[in-house]
């Protein structure tokens, strides 16, 4: 009797099904190859689902069957164990359920494989947990209905998942987590049944976690969060405090904090999240050419588990939009955006709130009610997990350098961290880098005295018109996560045994080391794009114009210069070629080129020269070492290699400090003698390796001007440096407060730069020479008296005189004419 072949109608059935399904599904998968999911050949394999709807499994199927991995749906066979299928669900709706109703529940093949491996020493399998969200890939969302079926942290009911795939099924996103060996998660000295409910519990965990990176930690609604922020203990003391210094009834008391608690706090709205997206979609593909984005897989590493504060410069307006747009658009949470309270304005600070924006005060002095609803609401957001981004330097910087950082937020951050760190907390630094700034225009007018303007609906409704620009692309570089305990660890190791007050030594001393490691941070994450090139070589010349040849030459001795003595291996580099990067600004116009018979001319006039500045204080940092040597060889023709170590050397603290440059000083000799050897290999010095001697190339070669030219980069920032000197000198210790000489340098540069036509209107910027005293401060030069005065001594003079080495001799002399004319006037 012949047999009837095997007809496996389920698979036939579900095959079909996942055809159906797949009409109208598509997906999203990460990681895009199946070599990044690291599994191992030798081991079965076993998907782990979180809820149980039939239509997760046929999409892991179908992804399975599509990436080349074990098929879901088919046995799973190892000689110690075998399975008629290679999946099963963490927890299920009871059956019929169209309302939600989900349970726990330990599922037979889990319980089996945990039998299995306590059966069989060699036996082992691995877990794969995949997440599947239904419409959160947000690049492809254009409605509110497809918001209001996203995913949530709500237990969903069969008829709306089915609603979610109708609706969302094109946009959904799958994630084959790394794999999990099965034994290894399971202890000595357990039983079975204790194994099976340990790892239920971990992979629910897991799974919360995936869910908490794509959509964010599942608060409370916003009005019960605020009241029990209003109860804490610090909030109530605090409210108590007010009553009874301002001579007011406690209720009144009370309603001043929750009014202070809604003008803090956000209202993060999911629908009014997409939506924003879309338009910024709209707005970035209007004005830009593109955004590059470096290394975001950092962030989704260390994404599940931790809680995230994105830490980026700050260099425009668009910076926090942009940064959450590239977030959202990458399947992870907005972060909450702390905005200063002048962008609480009508309608757009309510579309920021609902973005997650919360909102700041730039002054607090005199309203500690104010101060300690703040605190714990920031306390809040971090203790539960909520990813937050902050400007560490406080404003916009207006020259294009790194600010010294604010101590604020950050410290309320670590503050908080000390206090309660349960959730590990990381800071994500990130570098943002522009070919063109819109506020452009705005920032060189204030950098030449004009008031900023205050933000208002109708100065953004002004901004429309800027839609019809140009302003080339967007780069955009994330770095390795900073882990707060891991460097508190390092710097304090008795921290967890501390106190936790705020005003305590350690700690101000530990957010103050905080803060300079994530600017020198930020700083090692440049990104070096075309306009970056042309500003830095252009600039350097003596009226912002330059033969195309020798320019194009100065643009390849320095893209050399940054390969050969890389600042940092988080860098990115410009690999155009130098005709082209010059090509590339001029298009952008923000230089003009001038046929001329001997040869074309490249010129930035005013106006692009000052925007140009810019950038090159964008990359300033990373051509400090090598404009410095330059400088020393170009100015005083011969010397030795150990002179020139120590004029490097004896300036480097200030230096570093201004510019936030990443090596420590012990590290410094090293990366001398490499810049020394790159710069000889170029033909740009000459080193006599019997004598020790460094030699300027003859005057009448090619290489001479070129060197002079690279020393150029960064002669404004030792001007500012002597100039702040020279005034101190001419007044003499005691005679003038921090006040006092900030406003003197600032107006004195002002003075240089009319006299001597420098055309960087950032020469003079208050904030850059606030930053050279502070420095000078930090290295215990300058030191305040109890009335405020700035005592020194002759280390100030030994300081000075190391300029003689770096700045011709009449610039020096002018600088001080100009200090000594100023200082009798202002006493």
């Amino acid at each position: 009797m012949s047999r009837l072949p095997f007809f496996d109608l389920t698979g036939w059935t579900l095959d079909v099904m996942r055809r159906i399904l797949y009409l109208g599904t598509r997906t999203r998968v990460f990681p895009e190859t199946p070599e990044m999911l690291g599994l191992r050949p030798d081991l079965a394999v076993c998907y782990v689902l979180h809820e149980h709807h039939l239509s997760n499994l046929l999409v892991l199927d179908h992804e399975c069957r599509q990436l080349g991995l074990p098929p879901a749906l088919r046995p799973m066979r190892d000689p110690a164990f075998t399975s008629p299928r290679s999946f099963f669900f963490l927890s299920r709706n009871e059956r019929g359920r169209l309302v939600p109703n989900p349970r726990n529940y330990h599922s037979p093949l889990l319980k089996s494989l945990v039998s299995a491996v306590f059966a069989d020493p060699q036996f082992d399998v691995q877990l794969v947990p995949v997440t599947i969200l239904w419409g959160r890939e947000p690049d492809k969302q254009d409605s509110i209905l497809k918001a209001l079926f996203a995913e949530t942290w709500q237990s969903v009911s069969t008829l709306r998942h089915m609603l979610a795939m109708l609706i969302h099924g094109r946009h959904t996103v799958v994630r084959f987590n790394a794999p999990i060996s099965l034994r290894a998660l399971l202890s000595e000295g357990i039983d079975e049944a204790h194994a099976v409910r340990m790892l239920g519990r971990i992979l629910r965990v897991h799974f919360r976690r995936q869910r908490e990176m794509a959509i964010g930690p599942d608060l409370s609604h916003r009005r019960t969060q605020l009241r029990a922020l209003l109860n804490m203990p610090s909030v109530r003391k605090a409210i108590a405090v007010e009553a009874a210094t301002k001579s007011i009834s406690l209720v009144a008391a009370q309603r001043s904090a929750r009014e202070f608690a809604f003008e803090i706090a956000s209202d993060y709205t999911y629908s009014v999240v997409r939506a924003f997206a879309l338009f910024l979609t709209w707005v970035w593909d209007k004005v830009y050419n593109g955004v590059e984005v470096h290394n975001f897989d950092r962030v989704t590493t260390v994404a599940p588990g931790h809680g995230i504060i994105y830490v980026p410069c700050h260099r425009s307006h668009v910076d926090y939009l942009l940064l959450s747009y590239l977030i959202f658009n990458r399947g992870l949470m907005v972060p909450h955006i702390a905005a200063g309270s002048n962008l609480n304005m009508p309608l757009v600070g309510s579309v920021l709130r609902r973005s997650g924006a919360f909102f700041l005060r730039r002054k607090v002095k005199g309203e500690p009610l104010y101060a300690a609803v703040f605190l714990e609401y920031l306390h809040l957001m971090i203790d539960r997990g909520f990813p937050l981004e902050y400007f560490i330097e406080g404003g916009r910087s207006r020259s294009g350098r790194t600010l010294a950082p604010k101590a604020g937020i950050l410290a309320m951050t670590v503050h908080s961290f000390v206090r309660s760190h349960s959730r590990p907390l990381v800071f994500v630094p990130v570098y943002i880098g522009y070919e063109k700034l819109m506020e452009g225009n705005t920032y060189i007018a204030e950098l030449h005295g004009r008031p900023k303007k205050k933000e208002s609906l109708i100065g953004l409704l002004g901004a429309v018109r800027l839609l019809k620009s140009n302003f080339g692309k967007v780069y955009v570089n994330f770095g390795p996560p900073l882990a707060l305990a891991e460097f508190l660890d390092t710097h304090h190791p008795a921290w967890r045994d501390e106190s936790a007050e705020a005003q305590a030594p350690w700690l101000r001393s530990a957010v103050d080391a905080t803060a300079a490691t994530l600017a020198r941070r930020i700083n090692a994450l440049a990104v070096v794009n075309p306009v970056n090139l042309v500003a830095v070589t252009l600039l350097s010349t003596p009226k912002h114009a330059a033969d195309v040849r020798l320019l194009q030459r100065q643009i390849e001795h320095v893209q050399y210069l940054l390969a050969e003595t890389p600042y940092a291996e988080s860098v990115i580099p410009c690999h155009l070629p130098a005709d082209e990067v010059i090509e590339y600004a001029r298009r952008l116009d923000l230089v003009e080129r001038y046929p001329h018979p001997l040869g074309d001319m490249i010129r930035a006039a005013e106006q692009q020269a000052a925007l140009l500045a810019y950038f090159r204080n964008n990359v300033l940092h990373l051509l400090a070492l090598p404009a410095l040597l330059a400088c020393l060889v170009s100015h005083n023709q011969v010397l030795t290699r150990q002179r020139a170590r120590e004029a490097i050397k004896g300036i480097y603290g200030l230096l570093r400090a201004d510019l936030f440059l990443r090596w420590e000083p012990d590290e410094i000799d090293v990366v001398i003698d490499c810049t020394q050897e790159a710069l000889c290999r170029r033909g740009l010095i000459l080193i006599d390796s019997q004598t020790g001697i460094l030699r300027a190339p003859p005057p009448n070669s090619e290489a001479s001007p070129e060197l002079h030219q690279l020393g150029e980069i960064i002669r404004p920032t030792l001007e500012r440096q002597f100039l702040t000197l020279a005034l101190l000198q001419h007044h003499g210790s005691g005679q003038l407060t921090r006040a006092a000489l900030e406003e003197g340098t600032h107006l004195l540069a002002q003075r240089l730069a009319m006299l001597y036509e420098i055309n960087s209107a950032e020469f003079s910027e208050k904030l850059l020479f606030a930053n050279v005293i502070r420095n000078l401060i930090d290295a215990d030069i300058l030191q305040a008296d109890d009335a405020g005065l700035l005592q020194f001594d002759e280390r100030i003079t030994l300081a000075a005189a190391q300029t003689e080495l770096l700045l011709a001799a009449d610039v020096r002399h002018s600088i001080q004419r100009i200090a000594r004319a100023a200082a009798p006037a202002s006493q």
